[in-house]
């Protein structure tokens, strides 16, 4: 199976100490150097520039080289770049989160999910306590309509 993934799940992942649901549901993960680049930068949070400067096994980054394309050129690089690292290898899943990024890449005819489709799939295979990731996600950057994360909770909540 072949996993391209953008800046966001890693980040979001890596915050709420998740992480390692990634190679538990898909094995291994490959990013294109941009999203390399933004975990790295001077900005990030030291967890995410010390995991990806010492990358775990199953993480794989990948170069990319973009041609013109109007529609990705309105894209972030990481972004641009998973598209594109995707569609070249015609991958079976891409992870992105953001709904420019998501709906350009559906229109190519890749499959996408996000950081709640991961954690969502996490939680059905028994690998995460939801309403904690939930809660921990909630105290980062990370957006997503309260509705969003209301009915992933109801989805999965014990009877």
């Amino acid at each position: 199976m072949i996993i391209v993934s953008n800046t966001s799940p890693v980040c979001y992942l890596l915050l709420i100490s998740q992480i390692d649901v990634l190679p538990t549901l898909f094995n291994r993960i490959m990013l294109p150097q941009a999203v390399r680049e933004e975990l790295l930068s001077e900005g990030a949070p030291a967890v995410l520039q010390t995991w990806v400067a010492q990358p775990p096994v199953w993480l794989e980054i990948k170069p990319v080289v973009t041609e013109s394309d109007a529609e990705l050129a309105r894209l972030h690089p990481g972004e641009r770049e998973a598209i594109v690292l995707a569609e070249r290898l015609g991958a079976d899943l891409i992870l992105l989160d953001e709904k420019a990024a998501r709906r350009v890449a559906t229109a190519r005819g890749l499959n996408v999910t996000g950081l709640l489709g991961i954690l969502d799939e996490a939680q059905t295979r028994g690998l995460i306590d939801l309403p904690e990731a939930v809660e921990r996600l909630r105290q980062t950057t990370f957006r997503a309509s309260p509705y969003l994360l209301k009915s992933l909770l109801d989805r999965h909540q014990k009877i």
